[in-house]
């Protein structure tokens, strides 16, 4: 389903990596890739270049939070590709043609196409696969190329991937960052490659998305930086797939409790908040057991939700300085009112939609609580490094092998949580970018199915390109 964190991966076929003199040696052994929010109109003004505008898809396919790096080819192309912490695959090309809204197409066209007939070094394999979604999915034949990373002097050789035979309601391909290689596939993906071939020295990524208002946010593959975030990195154990919920090694750790705090400062804290939660910065909701996502709801004023399952509020909560505070091991992540509400445009202006959903399936913590998380995902140490976001500059780190990330201490002070920060910039009329939700990608075909319609793409822009001889193309 579309738990996953769906960011753009950057493919491009380049000329022939020696010539790409644009690239530089890399000190460190990280890879930083920025990202940007959709609604910011300085990086992506041809999407909003037509004010009139608004994309012909339903409220609940609608992405109005993602995220994207931009990035540029040796031959100043933008090119674009999905990124996922709720899969385990890179998959490429897919199917415009099958795209409702004129906004989805116009965001699938500019994804490009990616031929390897065009790489002299790209080997076609016989081996097929059908990657299955919450809405739509890909039918892919693998291949193996090198992929580069743009920017850097990093080339990794031998990469297997998919390339899409056929998709449905996909506007762009994915790059899953779960685990890889003889946990969820039989292959190493980009992770396992990213490390066996010495761009990082661990299976370890940092994210911070940013704010809403800050628009933009960073990924840094074995990297972290410390003036994201306040206080200690507290570390939480990942639950083994024989004991999660799904029975999936996906990013499940457990946590202690669930509270509110109100403008009036009286924190309540909620009952039987104990559970194991998975982290998917892919999902724009976060997913809680019904009963809670009610009383959370109830407590800001939704009695019920619409015909979509949502729950319509105030958009008055943008304004006040109240938190949901989300409990684990030695750090609660407190997450602002404004950041959970969510602004829709529609033909008819601008709803707020708690962006908590009702589910009896499993827990998953979405964007709308990872906005005010800083996450290292570590999959050497099988944990989850977490702290509170803040954003004081850049001091940026290699994540080593010999590396306590348990103990490593942020730069920032924390968020001045008593102040309400109204500077959520809501899609302006008919400037969304109607991107299509769709489904997590399940190589293992393990069920998430059917839950992917309200669960929105979160997405980031990275840049990767895989490079090869002949005629460039671009993602």
């Amino acid at each position: 389903m579309s738990f996953r964190l769906l960011s753009f991966l950057c493919l491009v076929l380049a000329a022939p990596y020696g010539d790409a003199l644009y690239i530089e040696r890399r000190d460190n052994h990280y890879v930083k890739l920025p990202v940007v929010h959709s609604t910011n109109r300085q990086v992506f003004s041809k999407v909003y270049e037509d004010k009139r505008e608004i994309a012909s898809v339903p409220l609940a396919r609608r992405a109005d939070v993602a995220y994207y790096a931009k990035c540029l080819s040796k031959f100043k192309s933008t090119s674009f590709g999905q990124l996922d912490t709720g899969s385990f695959e890179l998959w490429v090309n897919p199917n415009c043609a099958t795209l409702q809204g004129t906004s989805d197409v116009k965001f699938c066209n500019a994804v490009g196409h990616y031929d390897p007939t065009s790489s002299s070094t790209s080997v076609e394999l016989t081996t097929t696969k059908t990657l299955r979604y919450g809405i739509g999915g890909a039918n892919i034949q693998y291949v193996v190329d090198a992929v580069g990373l743009d920017g850097t002097d990093a080339l990794l050789q031998g990469v297997q991937f998919g390339v899409a035979i056929d998709t449905v309601d996909e506007f762009a391909g994915i790059l899953g960052i779960g685990h890889g290689e003889n946990v969820t596939i039989r292959y190493k993906n980009m992770i396992d490659q990213l490390a066996d071939q010495g761009v990082t020295s661990t299976k370890a990524f940092s994210l911070a998305l940013g704010s809403k208002s800050e628009q933009e946010g960073v990924i840094i593959f074995g990297g972290l930086d410390t003036s994201k975030f306040s206080g200690t990195l507290q570390t939480q154990p990942i639950i083994p797939a024989i004991a999660a919920p799904d029975g999936v090694p996906r990013y499940w750790i457990d946590m202690e409790s669930l509270s509110i705090t109100p403008p009036s400062g009286n924190t309540k804290q909620y009952p039987n908040t104990s559970m194991a939660v998975f982290l998917d910065s892919g999902a724009t909701l976060t997913l809680l057991p019904t009963r809670l996502a009610t009383a959370i709801a109830a407590d800001f004023g939704a009695n019920t939700t619409d015909p979509s399952g949502f729950y319509p509020v105030d958009c008055k909560f943008n304004d006040q300085p109240g938190t949901l505070n989300f409990a684990f091991a030695g750090v609660t992540i407190r997450v602002p009112y404004r950041e959970v509400v969510r602004e829709i445009q529609t033909a008819f202006g601008i709803s707020c939609y708690l962006g908590i959903s009702p589910s009896e399936d499993f827990v998953l913590l979405g964007d709308t609580m990872l906005r005010s998380a800083y996450a290292v995902f570590d999959q050497t140490n099988n944990a989850i490094h977490l702290a509170q976001y803040s954003n004081c500059g850049s001091n940026e780190k290699e994540i080593t092998a010999q590396m306590d990330l348990g103990s490593i201490k942020g730069d920032c002070e924390a968020p001045d949580f008593r102040s309400a920060n109204a500077n959520s910039d809501p899609l302006s009329p008919g400037n969304g970018t109607g991107a299509g939700v769709s489904g997590s990608p399940d190589s293992s075909a393990s069920a998430w199915g059917g839950f992917g319609l309200a669960y929105k793409w979160l997405m980031i822009w990275t840049a990767i390109y895989v490079t090869g001889f002949g005629t460039g193309f671009f993602f």
